[in-house]
């Protein structure tokens, strides 16, 4: 039984809960124009782009994706772009005057597990996609067999290929952004917390490698036909 089922959340409440981050992303947006923030303007603007490949795939491409996988695609780009954000200024007021200890700036600094959360929820992401691909592949041509134990250790070499990929890039972006005294797209917050970042991303492809099975199978099938279809 899939973890959705087991917590009784509804096709219809999980289509909701997409909704509502897809509305938060475009209030970060206007927030990040706001504050003349380049970094949460960018990244909510890149969210925003991928919470839309769910229903673009389904519609133009005939992959399903059922309300849990969008969700879950869209949870990884919008709590990503909320660490940029953190609570907007009146919220932190009216929290703090209730006498809440809330931190006043960005997720991302002021709160040490964020960066692990997203992390790993960005990396099953990753991983996903590797998954379905390579079984996709395994499935259409006779002549590829991958066995579940390559399996297994292809998605980790993936995702941790994709998360070295990810910290280079962070570095390269931060040291331009500081060169040329702009706000940062991404940060990077030192050797301690690069190491730590493959780490949860290890464990959100481990997470995929487990229980990608129960979770991903039409997406599979789904492409799987569309290989079939293409060479035929």
């Amino acid at each position: 039984m899939r973890l959705r089922d087991r917590l009784g959340v509804s096709a219809r409440r999980q289509r909701q809960l997409t909704w509502l981050m897809e509305v938060g992303l475009i209030g970060i947006f206007f927030i990040g124009l706001d504050r003349g923030n380049t970094g949460i303007v960018v990244n909510a603007a890149v969210a925003l782009a991928v919470a839309q490949l769910p229903p673009i795939l389904e519609r133009d491409y005939e992959i399903p994706m059922d309300a849990g996988l969008t969700l879950w695609i869209t949870a990884a780009v919008f709590l990503h772009s909320l660490g940029t954000l953190g609570f907007p200024e009146p919220v932190v007021v009216v929290l703090q005057s209730a006498g809440l200890d809330v931190p006043n700036g960005s997720f991302y600094k002021n709160t040490w597990w964020w960066d692990h959360m997203t992390h790993a929820l960005s990396a099953s992401v990753v991983a996903a996609v590797g998954y379905s691909v390579a079984r996709a592949v395994d499935v259409h041509n006779e002549d590829v067999r991958l066995p579940p134990k390559f399996m297994f250790v292809f998605i980790l070499l993936v995702t941790i290929a994709f998360g070295v990929f990810w910290e280079v890039l962070e570095f390269i972006i931060g040291e331009a952004a500081a060169a040329l005294g702009s706000d940062s797209v991404l940060t990077q917050y030192g050797l301690d917390d690069t190491m730590l970042d493959l780490v949860f991303n290890t464990l959100g492809a481990i997470l995929v490698a487990v229980w990608g099975t129960a979770y991903l199978t039409d997406v599979v099938g789904a492409l799987a036909a569309r290989l079939e279809t293409d060479t035929s």
